[in-house]
């Protein structure tokens, strides 16, 4: 079996992503499924930081458009990726590995609260490192929490999980002449306004130069599959 091609990565992953087709809520043989592939990953000896969106539960921005100030509605949303983060992080210790959420919002009843050193220190033990509640401010997407994360914790690449299986021209649900990119820069990303990151991720991930694989979460294994250089995918950098 091939080597992972990476030793650390960040995982993104869209809080969607754990309610199946329900749109709404926590689909709990999704998160096993995931949790599962997350836990053979760690087992491969990849250090492995992951980050959850909340869309699931809560969107800070449609309630900050229905009258309540952005503040307030980016920190609900933020709460919303804390419950996804411990869901996950029981179902990766259920799969056979040792799991932690750390928070960016200070929460010590429930779990660690996010820094550097705490999180370098769990990584390097081997545990899945659940990061939570985005970087803890307003107007922050998750997509540029992982950026963010990937480049404080000396990642190698940033795993950006989606319902299709990498970048392509246009929306290939919509356009079936939409055409996959095999790589494409953060530039390119950028300017062609490519919505697989928002351009505050991309931007920061190009200072960085840190590399983006899109890839599809939808079949078993695939965190793993992408890190052997398995499976269909695009890589953004």
């Amino acid at each position: 079996m091939a080597d992972p091609i990476y030793k650390r990565v960040i995982v993104k992953l869209s809080g969607e992503a754990l309610s199946a087709d329900k749109g709404f809520g926590i689909d709990q043989g999704v998160v096993e499924r995931i949790a599962a592939d997350l836990a053979a990953t760690a087992k491969m000896g990849v250090e492995l930081g992951v980050v959850v969106g909340g869309g699931n539960i809560f969107r800070g921005v449609e309630v900050s458009n229905r009258g309540v100030p952005r503040p307030v509605g980016d920190t609900m949303g933020m709460l919303a990726t804390v419950m996804n983060c411990l869901v996950l992080e029981a179902a990766v210790e259920r799969a056979g590995v040792e799991a932690r959420t750390l928070s960016a919002l200070t929460m010590t009843t429930v779990c660690e609260t996010y820094n550097r050193k705490r999180a370098m220190k769990n990584l390097a033990k081997g545990r899945v490192v659940l990061l939570a509640a985005g970087t803890g401010n307003p107007f922050f997407t998750t997509d540029t929490t992982a950026v963010l994360r990937a480049a404080e914790l000396d990642c190698q690449a940033v795993l950006k999980a989606t319902n299709v299986d990498g970048v392509y021209t246009a929306d290939p649900k919509k356009d079936p002449s939409a055409k996959r990119y095999e790589r494409v820069s953060h530039q390119e990303a950028l300017e062609k306004d490519l919505k697989v990151m928002d351009g505050a991720a991309f931007a920061l991930a190009r200072e960085n130069r840190l590399p983006i694989i899109v890839f599809s979460m939808a079949g078993k294994g695939a965190v793993e599959a992408v890190l052997r250089g398995e499976g269909r995918s695009t890589l953004v950098g």
